[in-house]
């Protein structure tokens, strides 16, 4: 038995934000927001794409969204790869979240708190060797907390760093799986006494995958394993030509790769146009990418960025 990557977008979107995983979602969420009591007793999985409310706002993209006990909404986000200014991308996403649930004319009364959970597979706060953190709104000098209306947690994978058998809880236990599913030819017998850990497992089955999701799935870890290549080529000539253009070079050369796969061959004209973008657009790009099912779809978005 092989299981797909659960800190793919696609593997984390199979496992956490499918029909069957509301129980799954329900004993993540607590795990890893509430010490593992069970504060949330139902939940709501909802579309996690948001377009601009207002003209000029960037669309959003999470991997799951949720509406949880209390009104609450949780978004999360899986990260593969540190980009260039993610930490300002996850303030833009809970922020915007939060602010956009007002109708026009609501009052501020009507918006309820939003908590942003962000997986990462790379180390993002250097000064602590704790895996799971935790942010709120604190006076600077007295510690004085405000209104916990945003909230913000970080799991960072690499900070992770247990066997096995040295798992003690349920928050280690959903850590661990996201970490090393790959690695396992069967479910742990340590999990047995974990319905939802083991719902997931058979979730992440690729023998209970159909033949497109397969697919889907070897094309979403190529493209994982692209980034980091590209990434890796970016930096070693960032070292050498300066790290700035390095990056957007490979940066540009993936996205090439990549619409070339999807799309066809891409005309010296739109190949153009794409060298001209600037760094914010190719990262807004290579989020979008994945999306596109014809040219038709990347010339629309490029007509889109520079209206």
């Amino acid at each position: 038995m092989n299981f797909i990557n659960p800190k793919t977008e696609f593997g984390f979107k199979k496992i956490f934000a499918s029909p069957q995983s509301k129980e799954v979602l329900i004993s993540f969420l607590n795990a890893m927001l509430y010490n593992a009591e069970p504060t949330i007793q139902d939940l709501e999985i909802i579309d996690p794409y948001a377009a601009p409310a207002i003209t000029g706002l960037k669309d959003t993209y999470l991997d799951v969204k949720a509406k949880i006990t209390g009104n609450t909404t949780v978004i999360i986000e899986m990260q593969v790869i540190n980009v260039e200014a993610f930490t300002k991308r996850v303030i833009y996403n809970a922020a915007k979240t939060y602010a956009t649930q007002l109708k026009p004319r609501e009052g501020y009364s009507k918006l309820n708190p939003l908590i942003a959970l962000t997986i990462t597979d790379f180390v993002l706060f250097e000064n602590t060797e704790k895996f799971l953190t935790h942010f709120v709104f604190k006076e600077v000098e007295e510690n004085i907390e405000y209104y916990r209306e945003i909230e913000l947690f970080f799991v960072e994978l690499p900070k992770f760093n247990k066997e096995l058998e040295q798992v003690e809880n349920l928050i280690q236990s959903w850590v661990y799986f996201i970490k090393n599913a790959t690695k396992l030819d069967e479910i742990p017998e340590k999990f047995a006494s974990i319905p939802e850990i083991n719902t997931a497992f058979s979730i992440a089955s690729k023998s209970n995958l159909s033949v497109d999701e397969l697919a889907e799935f070897e094309k979403r870890e190529m493209f994982f394993e692209d980034q980091r290549g590209a990434i890796t080529k970016s930096r070693q000539e960032g070292r050498q030509e300066g790290r700035q253009e390095g990056r957007i070079e490979g940066q540009i050369e993936l996205i090439m790769r990549q619409i070339g796969r999807r799309t066809g061959e891409i005309s010296p004209e739109i190949q153009s146009r794409i060298q001209q973008l600037s760094p914010e657009q190719l990262d807004d790009l290579g989020e979008n990418l994945l999306d596109f099912s014809s040219q038709e779809d990347l010339i629309a978005w490029l007509e889109s960025v520079s209206a």
